[in-house]
């Protein structure tokens, strides 16, 4: 499964992707700034969004990837790793 998060601390990055790892999740991080980040995101099974560590700008676009490509969202306002991990548990169970 790969997952992307938008958001979040720069200094988290690494925890983020070694939650995600020993979850079993390939993560791609960014950090809600980038210009012209629907097309980075590319196709994942999950979009993430740390709310209170994002702009406006890349909320709303990354809520329109989501709607176009039919992809699962789910905003968090904690940008916490254990905010992560549990969204990772809850959505990844098969």
């Amino acid at each position: 499964m790969c997952a992307a998060l938008i958001g979040g601390m720069d200094r988290l990055k690494r925890d983020y992707m070694r939650a995600a790892k020993d979850g079993g999740v390939t993560l791609r991080c960014f950090n809600g700034s980038e210009r012209g980040i629907a097309d980075q995101l590319g196709s994942p099974d999950m979009l993430i969004i740390f709310t209170n560590m994002v702009s406006h700008e890349a909320r709303k676009k990354a809520l329109a990837v989501a709607k176009n490509r039919n992809i699962p969202l789910h905003m968090l306002h904690s940008c916490g790793v254990s905010s992560l991990r549990d969204c990772l548990e809850k959505n990844t169970r098969t």
